[in-house]
């Protein structure tokens, strides 16, 4: 206070702890006990500055503009998820983004959102009544447990690497192809799980695709109603919208393929209703269905391994005759 003028000043020093770094805030006013005010143009740049210059290298304190970079160069290997008051909120977001950004492909910044939440992050428009919404602009904010926006939002313009809405939506196109030659993987998956077990609730699905390294976010509304789905597979590192897989992936029609206490199933009898010769011709499919993936996941018959290939086709071929003709 005494190097910027302030030293005759009244002043308040209050020590903060709730942001990952301890760090004060000085309070203090620039009017005099004569009424005459210190002047506060360039205050920060000229006095300021110096200042701290002066006593960080006094007392051997790490200068904070090296503090600085180095900050910005760490890419940790295991990005932990972000914990407000646990770190520093913009170096937690700024590692976040490094690790997710040029690694994941996803077509809108839904998409990203879907990985991002599952670090406590988030890429806020605002409202679209809201200055940064009108002015295409984008901030980064963290998530509590209960995906609640805490802390003081940061400006993308403000990180380093510029992770600006503009920049985000120049690699929409990009990804594309890059998704496309990962989307059947992901359609394989859900099309099996479905398959393998028939009449599961939602949360069983989300589970077996969690094994897969498949995570599914859900987008709900205010009452609970589920409106949207979204794909974060992780081996792949692609993000698909349900919709972008194609209609029988949407959240809609994915509710409706399972048995779940949101699934609506239109144009049906209920179960219960079914006549018996109904209800045998299912079971039939289901079984016919177990079967068929049973015999998929088989290893080859090799009773033929010691015989000619060609003695081989053709035992094979009377085989698949027989069971042909008794069928």
């Amino acid at each position: 206070m005494q190097k910027i003028g302030f030293g005759e000043q009244p002043y308040l020093v209050y020590q903060h702890n709730d942001a990952g770094h301890p760090h004060i805030h000085l309070v203090t006013t620039n009017i005099k006990c004569d009424g005459k005010r210190i002047e506060l143009h360039h205050l920060a740049r000229n006095q300021s500055m110096k200042a701290s210059k002066e006593i960080e290298k006094e007392f051997c304190l790490i200068q904070a503009e090296k503090k600085q970079r180095l900050n910005y160069e760490l890419k940790p290997v295991n990005v932990p998820k972000v914990q407000y008051g646990k770190a520093e909120t913009k170096r937690a977001i700024t590692n976040v983004l490094d690790h997710v950004l040029p690694v994941y492909k996803y077509a809108s910044l839904a998409e990203l959102n879907a990985v991002l939440q599952q670090y406590n992050i988030i890429a806020d428009r605002g409202s679209e009544n809201s200055r940064i919404y009108q002015g295409e602009g984008l901030v980064y904010r963290i998530l509590d447990g209960n995906n609640q926006k805490v802390g003081v939002p940061i400006k993308a313009s403000l990180i380093y690497s510029k992770p600006t809405l503009k920049n985000i939506e120049a690699n929409f196109g990009k990804n594309e192809a890059e998704l496309n030659k990962h989307k059947q993987r992901l359609i394989n998956a859900i099309d099996l799980s479905l398959l393998k077990r028939a009449n599961q609730s939602l949360p069983d699905l989300m589970r077996a695709l969690q094994k897969e390294n498949i995570h599914v976010v859900l987008r709900q509304n205010d009452n609970g109603v589920i409106y949207g789905i979204t794909y974060v597979d992780h081996k792949t590192k692609c993000v698909f919208n349900g919709s972008h897989l194609g209609k029988q992936y949407s959240a809609n029609a994915i509710q409706q393929r399972c048995s779940s206490e949101h699934s609506a199933i239109p144009q049906q009898q209920p179960i219960e209703q079914l006549t018996r010769y109904e209800t045998d011709e299912i079971n039939k499919v289901q079984n016919g269905v177990h079967k068929m993936l049973d015999d998929l996941f088989q290893p080859e018959n090799n009773q033929y391994a010691n015989e000619p290939p060609e003695q081989r086709k053709f035992k094979k071929r009377r085989k698949r005759k027989q069971q042909q003709s008794h069928n």
